[in-house]
């Protein structure tokens, strides 16, 4: 008995290890859902300087995965300009993307910097990135999209 478990263990391993890596979405959703950016509103970090819970009330498809919004109006902006609101590197971890991978993130753990919304896993890695905000956009811009394959 235990010896097939252990067949069974290393086929299953065997398989994984020969599927090839699938591209990950170009935009951050959790696997439970397809809304972006934990269905906070993305307009309102540049209209209120804070993160606010979107509606769903207030959506729009962009990218392939769903935005939430406080209000009509934002919701509106989004959609006459959605590359001015939507976070930098599809909402994935800026630091993350500045090392050469992905990995999700915070909706509290946020910055705007020159007029682009930057999102990071949580407010300890933001403190990281934030230590070289230019040096880290820079390589982050350089890293993305091919973080995604």
């Amino acid at each position: 008995m235990l010896q097939t478990t252990r067949r069974v263990v290393l086929a299953g391993a065997l398989a994984l290890a020969a599927t090839p890596a699938l591209a990950k979405d170009p935009v951050y959703t959790s696997i439970f859902s397809n809304t972006a950016v934990s269905g906070y509103d993305p307009v309102a970090y540049f209209t209120e300087g804070k993160p606010v819970k979107g509606s769903s009330d207030f959506t729009t498809d962009y990218d392939g995965a769903t935005w939430r919004f406080a209000s009509a109006a934002n919701r509106d902006a989004f959609r006459q300009d959605p590359e001015r609101f939507a976070p930098q590197y599809g909402g994935y971890c800026a630091w993350a993307v500045s090392q050469g991978y992905t990995a999700s993130t915070d909706p509290e753990a946020w910055k705007i910097v020159d007029n682009k919304l930057y999102l990071n896993y949580s407010k300890n890695v933001q403190e990281k990135w934030e230590q070289n905000i230019p040096g880290n956009i820079e390589k982050g811009d350089a890293n993305w999209p091919s973080v995604l394959n």
